[in-house]
């Protein structure tokens, strides 16, 4: 077997653990706790809004004038419209820009980062979802822990560096390849292969940071590197 073929090989085996890399409960989960979430936000909206009508016409009413049952009606009307309005709006404030993932405070880099790769998910071939939702959950378990992390500290720079530039530039240059090439060979594997074996490279490289932050090791951490793997990354974007 030569090295293209053992190198294709290679690819062909990540794509097939991506399929299964995050477990159905992990992924399903995660959608359920974002749904609950967006719940929360709308009912939070709601809550607001309508609590600032109904303060507002028993002002009106204390301060001008009874509302009667026309004033009434018209609070009443007030409610419905609000309550539907906000509650069709988008829950969240809409997904951040890949130019906002170097930008936000470290803490909330991690969630910030899996609302942008979910964001993502549709563009991305079927066979590496599972990957993505690995990630996913991976980020999710980075986000506490980042938190008591020195903003201004190496091991802060190394993990800003793979999951606010690396991961978002890989998925960019992805991106770039017109859909035609991206099951087109080149340097023996595809632009789809070449996107497999990024993501996980970037999955095994948070889950060993993560690792790291929950024994201390810091000094590891900031002198690892090895997400400069993703070399093939220029390839995809040339492709």
């Amino acid at each position: 077997m030569t090295d293209v073929d053992r190198l294709r090989a290679r690819a062909d085996e990540l794509i097939e653990r991506s399929r299964a890399r995050a477990p159905a409960t992990a992924a399903d989960q995660r959608l359920r706790r974002r749904r609950e979430a967006e719940v929360v936000r709308r009912v939070g909206r709601i809550a607001i809004a309508d609590g600032a009508i109904l303060a507002g016409a028993i002002v009106f009413a204390l301060a001008v004038a009874p509302l009667g049952i026309m004033g009434a009606m018209l609070v009443a009307l007030l409610l419905i419209v609000a309550t539907i309005v906000f509650a069709a709006l988008p829950a969240g404030g809409g997904t951040p820009e890949i130019e906002q993932l170097t930008q936000v405070p470290l803490k909330a880099l991690p969630r910030t980062t899996e609302h942008w790769l979910d964001a993502q998910r549709p563009a991305l071939p079927a066979p590496v979802h599972g990957l993505v939702d690995s990630i996913g959950v991976k980020l999710e378990f980075l986000a506490p822990q980042l938190a008591l992390l020195d903003e201004q500290s190496p091991a802060a720079g190394e993990v800003r560096k793979l999951v606010g530039e690396q991961l978002p530039e890989l998925i960019k240059g992805y991106a770039r390849v017109p859909e035609p090439l991206r099951r087109v060979e080149r340097n023996g594997l595809t632009p789809d292969q070449q996107l497999a074996q990024g993501l996980q490279v970037i999955d095994d490289e948070i889950a060993e940071m993560s690792a790291q932050l929950a024994q201390g090791d810091l000094d590891l951490l900031a002198t690892r590197g090895r997400y400069l793997q993703i070399k093939y990354q220029g390839d995809e974007g040339s492709a």
